[in-house]
């Protein structure tokens, strides 16, 4: 089998991290080919069609469209439009199922704060802390740190950035938003249990983990993004026009995406100076060869075991294995008439729920092109476990599938008032669809939980072992999101362009 020609970077994975890698380093001038065993772009941020309807398939929210956010500073290095969207205001309403009325997470944040002190009495100095915190940590984070460090050019990045105020907050680099609570005194009482409750439900979304275990400088950012001068925005179409925007980034750069071509080998080079060569499968089982100076995987780190066997270093691979496991998810795609729905339903909302979990629901917007006009779709999705899908017998597993269904539909009627008979579609989708769907091992759909141990310094670091090897994606700082990946590719994208002597700074070229 003949390889094709040398390239200077293969790109793994065209979800928004490989898209925003592959255009990156190609408006760089490296010839750059972007690999997606999918027949579309998106991966987790993707779309599927079931007759007029369109789903998104994980992802149904973004943040970084505001001026200066990651997203608008890429489309605007790229000089490229924004997808057309517009902000979520509130962000999202959360029912804790206690008999008191949903929590609304304004846009406006002095609504916020109106809505928090009426909702969470005596909490004030909780969210001040946040909020100081966060501030001085976006602030650092506008900065371009490269984290955790692992080069000295890593390490000057991350000192360059440092300021007072990040030193000061580093004070909380071990600290979980738990203890954030007890700190400020609200974590005692019904107040707090309510509090803590609703800290939960909403860092479980971002963080992978609940509130005693998610990392306090990640947490109070995840708690203040729905509130300008930041905010959650709703994408029109479908989310797939992230994806579609990037690729036009892409091509005008001069990249390739190459669709249906599924990594299965990665070799590391022989000696120096020697390729990487990637072996798969392209469409129609058509065997393939790449050769590249550096690969880009934004893959799971899980994958790296199986794709490069034993040429993983040891202890590389020991701390692959002792990682914890992502999340799977469990999501329910239904259409309904928008009349069966609350005339004031939120595009977004999340409910306590017992069984199979709590449920986060994304509704569309008439005209948003979801749906055709008088209807609505509805995504409710719940985090679960994802090993102990496979290896199920098939009655087992449709057995047990059909149970989880059963319970989000049941959570749905007591949120929205949508009866069995009312809906025109439904379908679930388990971790074992996702991992057809998305190539990733066991359908994990979220990265590292943002525990305090696996958090900036402490996280798994973009630069691998093995030179010319780099990784970017939810499981690489600053974690999930679509705008958090792609600042895990932009990081990536630097370190790479650094060691081959460019000189192209972000912060000059966004600027311009």
């Amino acid at each position: 089998m003949a390889a094709d020609p040398l390239l200077d970077v293969a790109v793994v994975g065209a979800g928004i991290a490989g898209l925003t890698a592959a255009a990156l380093l190609a408006r760089e001038g490296l010839g750059v080919d972007l690999l997606e065993a999918h027949s579309q772009s998106g991966g987790c941020a993707g779309t599927f069609r079931r007759g007029p309807y369109v789903f998104d398939v994980g992802a149904t929210q973004v943040a970084g469209l505001e001026p200066g956010g990651v997203h608008e500073r890429l489309f605007r290095h790229f000089g490229v439009p924004a997808p057309a969207a517009t902000p979520l205001d509130p962000g999202c309403v959360v029912d804790l199922a206690d008999g008191q009325a949903p929590v609304r997470l304004h846009r406006n944040p002095e609504a916020w704060r109106e809505e928090r002190e009426r909702q969470f009495p005596g909490s004030g100095r909780f969210w001040d802390l946040c909020a100081a915190i966060h501030r001085a940590s976006w602030a650092f984070a506008g900065r371009d740190p490269v984290l955790p460090p692992r080069s000295l050019w890593d390490l000057g990045q991350l000192l360059a950035a440092l300021r007072p105020d990040s030193l000061a907050s580093g004070l909380f680099t071990t600290a979980t938003i738990a203890d954030l609570q007890r700190l400020c005194g609200c974590a005692d009482g019904p107040d707090g249990a309510r509090l803590r409750h609703f800290l939960d439900l909403q860092l479980r979304l971002y963080s992978q983990e609940p509130a005693n275990r998610t990392a306090a400088l990640y947490g109070a950012t995840v708690l203040q993004m729905a509130q300008e001068p930041l905010g959650l925005w709703h994408l029109e179409g479908s989310m797939q026009a992230l994806s579609t925007t990037l690729e036009q980034a892409l091509a005008q750069a001069g990249g390739q995406l190459r669709r249906r071509h599924r990594l299965e080998r990665l070799h590391p080079p022989e000696r120096p100076g020697a390729p990487w060569r990637l072996e798969g499968q392209a469409a129609g089982g058509r065997p393939f060869l790449l050769q590249a100076r550096e690969v880009v995987l934004t893959l799971p780190p899980q994958s790296l075991p199986t794709l490069l066997g034993d040429t993983l270093p040891a202890g590389y691979r020991a701390r692959l294995e002792g990682l914890s496991d992502p999340s799977g998810a469990l999501v329910f795609y239904g259409a309904v008439e928008r009349r069966r729905l609350p005339a004031d339903v939120a595009p977004h909302l999340q409910r306590h729920w017992h069984d199979p979990g709590p449920l986060f629901v994304s509704v569309s917007r008439e005209g948003d092109g979801r749906a055709p006009a008088g209807q609505a779709t509805v995504i409710a999705s719940v985090f679960t476990a994802a090993r102990p899908w496979f290896g199920l017998e098939n009655a087992a597993y449709l057995e047990r599938k059909r149970a989880a269904e059963a319970g989000i539909r049941l959570g749905l009627q007591r949120l929205l008032g949508v009866n069995p008979a009312d809906w025109s579609h439904g379908e679930l989708a388990t971790p074992r669809g996702f991992a057809r769907w998305t190539g990733r091992p066991y359908g994990f759909v979220g990265g590292l939980g943002q525990h305090p141990s696996r958090f900036g310094p402490f996280g798994l670091a973009s630069r691998t072992p093995l030179a010319g090897l780099w990784l970017c994606g939810d499981a690489i700082h600053p974690g999930e999101g679509t705008a958090g990946v792609s600042l895990s590719a932009l990081m990536a994208c630097r370190q790479l362009l650094q060691g081959r002597g460019a000189t192209w700074c972000w912060r000059d070229a966004a600027a311009t």
